[in-house]
């Protein structure tokens, strides 16, 4: 139905960036929210940013001012630009969106299978 495919996690050094994509392909009638998660080892899945359809974006206060969500619509894509990065943002960061897939009525939550980041010197 609605997959998602993320791409741009790796190695950086303390103080770095990097920057997350994910996109969703399949039979999608529409995508509402997207967003970024993440769940570093043993530690739960924590939200890090979310961005509606209309560009309402929500961030977690630990990546404010650091990290910036946007997402081109035509492409159903989602990004995350990570600056500043630090040693606690290690962490496998997975995608979400809540879409409605063809033929369907309601929307429901999808996810990645996630990308692995680590800051590390």
């Amino acid at each position: 139905q609605v997959q998602l495919v993320e791409s741009g996690g790796g190695l950086v050094q303390p103080g770095g960036s990097l920057r997350l994509s994910c996109a969703a392909s399949g039979s999608i009638s529409s995508i509402n929210a997207m967003g970024w998660y993440r769940q570093a080892p043993g530690k739960e899945r924590e939200l890090v940013a979310t961005i509606t359809s209309g560009g309402r974006v929500d961030y977690a206060d630990f990546v404010k001012g650091r990290f910036t969500i946007s997402r081109d619509n035509a492409k159903n894509t989602v990004y995350l630009q990570m600056n500043s990065l630090k040693a606690e943002d290690t962490a496998v960061y997975y995608c979400n969106a809540h879409a409605t897939a063809s033929g369907r009525l309601y929307g429901m939550n999808y996810w990645g299978k996630g990308t692995l980041v680590t800051v590390s010197s």
